[in-house]
């Protein structure tokens, strides 16, 4: 097990569960940037993290977590599925603001 700030571990647990939880780990206004699209705001983070479940099944595990100047959190996440391409290393950049996610970005 890797050691997480206390909201990216909370969204990698939620991630397991459901929208409306995984929402929850995010301030009101925060932005998700995945697949090229923007997801503004706790409601839409919802709707984008319920679709996915929608279409996918699968499991992520962090395994390294790195922090950069100007307080971006990056967390590699070994995500398995059945999604094209599985298995995947992705990357999330996370912003945090308080014990909120702010922003959150993933990339290949």
């Amino acid at each position: 097990m890797i050691d997480l700030p206390a909201p990216i571990s909370a969204y990698f647990a939620a991630d397991a569960k459901d929208g409306a939880t995984l929402a929850q780990c995010f301030t009101e206004t925060a932005i998700v940037k995945d697949e090229h699209r923007i997801h503004s705001g706790r409601e839409a983070i919802q709707a984008w993290r319920t679709e996915a479940a929608a279409k996918y099944s699968y499991t992520s595990e962090p395994h390294t977590v790195t922090t950069e100047d100007g307080g971006i959190t990056i967390v590699t996440s070994r995500l398995t599925g059945n999604f094209p391409g599985s298995p995947v290393d992705l990357r999330f950049f996370f912003r945090l603001e308080g014990d909120k996610i702010s922003r959150l970005e993933i990339t290949p």
